[in-house]
């Protein structure tokens, strides 16, 4: 197969403690690049911080998709697209969060946001997504049912956290426009994740690949499992790509 990209997530993917790319993981990735393959991040991640450190270390030659596909941007800063939540909505989340006694966070278009800093006058600026986190499941669940109303795009980094974008917009759809940038086709691209927000990325992909650590709905509609990301399972991933026996 003529694979042409490597979509990646970041914390539970391609990030050992969330931190780090492994140097295994570089070693295959370059590997890739060698062989004609170029790698990109799709993250629910915001494009300041560590996002930008590592595209800047790996020569990310592509462009990135961030916050779920709230944004997508060239390796140089140009924006090409971004999709933002309602101030309203973003009120009524923040009074669900308040009422459902949860944890919350928000990326807005300056920076993350965790719950001590949320702006008093937030309808000041543009919100790209907002999270929900409990350590109880029962609160999860019952946040779940009621955001699930067709409004928004529910997904997750993590069991218990609920990550919510405006609707369509997925990691999926991010990667569509990085595709057309770049001028491939979805098939020629090979999708790499381990949370709900994924899924999307993973089924789009020609070739869609769970992490060994990913939750069970993820590997249930992956192509093909590889180790966990502790394992560098990125790593064993490529390599099994490059030797022809996915695909």
């Amino acid at each position: 197969m003529n694979w042409r990209l490597i979509a990646l997530d970041m914390d539970g993917t391609s990030l050992i403690n969330h931190r780090y790319v492994s140097d295994e993981n570089r070693k295959w990735l370059y590997k890739a690049r060698e062989a004609g393959i170029e790698f990109t991040f799709a993250t629910g991640r915001h494009i300041k911080g560590i996002l930008t450190d590592l595209v800047r270390e790996l020569e990310i030659r592509v462009p990135i998709v961030t916050m779920n596909g709230s944004e997508v941007w060239t390796p140089q800063g140009e924006l090409l697209t971004r999709h933002a939540l309602s101030a309203d909505d973003v009120a009524w989340l923040h009074s669900l969060a308040k009422r459902y006694g949860a944890g919350f966070w928000a990326g807005a278009v300056d920076r993350p946001y965790n719950m001590d800093e949320f702006p008093v006058r937030f309808r000041e600026h543009t919100w790209l997504k907002f999270g929900f986190f409990a350590h109880d499941g029962d609160v999860i669940a019952a946040l779940w049912k009621e955001l699930d109303n067709g409004r928004f795009e529910l997904s997750n980094s993590d069991p218990l956290n609920i990550e919510v974008n405006p609707l369509g917009v997925t990691k999926a759809a991010g990667l569509q426009v990085v595709a057309d940038y770049i001028g491939i086709d979805p098939s020629q691209v090979v999708a790499i994740g381990d949370s709900l927000n994924d899924l999307p990325m993973i089924r789009w992909a020609g070739l869609g690949i769970a992490m060994g650590n990913a939750q069970p709905e993820v590997k249930a509609e992956a192509d093909w499992v590889t180790t966990s990301c502790d394992e560098h399972g990125v790593a064993y991933a490529v390599d099994q790509l490059l030797r022809g026996q996915l695909g």
